[in-house]
């Protein structure tokens, strides 16, 4: 496997030569002894209002050598991103406000390294991230142990819903409290993101299906597909698929990716009702709240 290395000044001349000889990228980059990619970055980078020129390329790649080994950010920002953690901003929405609002761009990148600095040195940061735990990967053969009645497979599901181009297309899981009783429906729409939960008394298919059209009806114009896990409390998705004129998918077993924007959205909705929680303490002002 190649790996990338900077391009040297040699090179760049070499780049210019055969392009101006009428090769392509391709050929270039075989002539040259790296990959094409490297060239279109290259390129891309380097370019100025005449083309690509070798002088101007190195120049220009010198410049931006010594200005990155410049602060790149003052202390003054790094000390309002540790307040906003506080208030339990996630590293991705402190990065996006930064960039819509100030334009500056601070990648989310950045903040998890700052976070694991201030917790080598002793600081509390960290523990008001959103999301702390760490993701394993369960692995399993596709069983079909209590095979729902006239399952979907996801399979089977409109190609359109891979690419995330409409609104309509929804995730739904539900979130369990402390001794497997009370439990949240978590509704996640794949485009926009929009996430709706309900409290169920019972996770059973009958509160599932009751919670999911009461949340899912007034919005039944954005609603083409719905994709749930092989979970037993699903098992009215007949009713619900006809109730809401949509149609209803099932993942593989231990496949949780496959509807990967719920199950991270729950685990940001576990910062607020963790594991071992005693759900029947769960008020809807509560459930509001932890939607918006």
């Amino acid at each position: 496997m190649r790996h990338y290395t900077q391009l040297t000044e040699h090179q760049r001349y070499q780049i210019y030569a055969l392009m101006k000889a009428g090769h392509n990228q391709t050929e270039t980059a075989a002539v040259v002894g790296i990959d094409k990619s490297t060239i279109c970055r290259e390129i891309r980078r380097n370019r100025g209002l005449r083309g690509y020129r070798p002088k101007q390329a190195q120049r220009l790649m010198l410049a931006r050598r010594a200005g990155s080994h410049q602060p790149r950010l003052p202390v003054a920002l790094w000390r309002r991103v540790a307040i906003w953690l506080r208030q339990e901003w996630s590293p991705e929405q402190i990065s996006d406000w930064l960039r819509r609002r100030e334009g500056i761009r601070l990648s989310h990148e950045w903040i998890y390294p700052y976070l694991l600095r201030d917790k080598a040195e002793g600081g509390d940061l960290h523990r008001h991230l959103r999301c702390r735990k760490q993701r394993k990967k369960r692995y399993g053969s596709y069983q079909r142990r209590g095979q729902l009645v006239n399952q979907v497979s996801i399979d089977e599901r409109p190609a359109i819903v891979d690419r995330n181009v409409r609104v309509g297309d929804w995730e739904v899981d539900t979130v369990i409290g402390k001794g497997q009783q009370r439990a949240l429906l978590t509704l996640t729409e794949r485009k926009s993101k929009y996430t709706l939960i309900a409290h169920l008394k019972k996770r059973t298919a009958t509160a599932v299906q009751q919670a999911m059209l009461r949340l899912l009806k007034p919005l039944r114009r954005w609603v083409h597909t719905v994709t749930a896990d092989n979970g037993k409390e699903f098992a009215l998705h007949e009713q619900i698929a006809r109730a809401l004129k949509a149609g209803f998918f099932f993942t593989h077993p231990y496949a949780a990716w496959e509807r990967g924007l719920n199950e991270y959205t729950n685990g940001l909705i576990r910062q607020y009702f963790p594991k071992g929680m005693d759900f029947s303490t769960i008020t809807q002002a509560q459930i509001i709240k932890v939607m918006n």
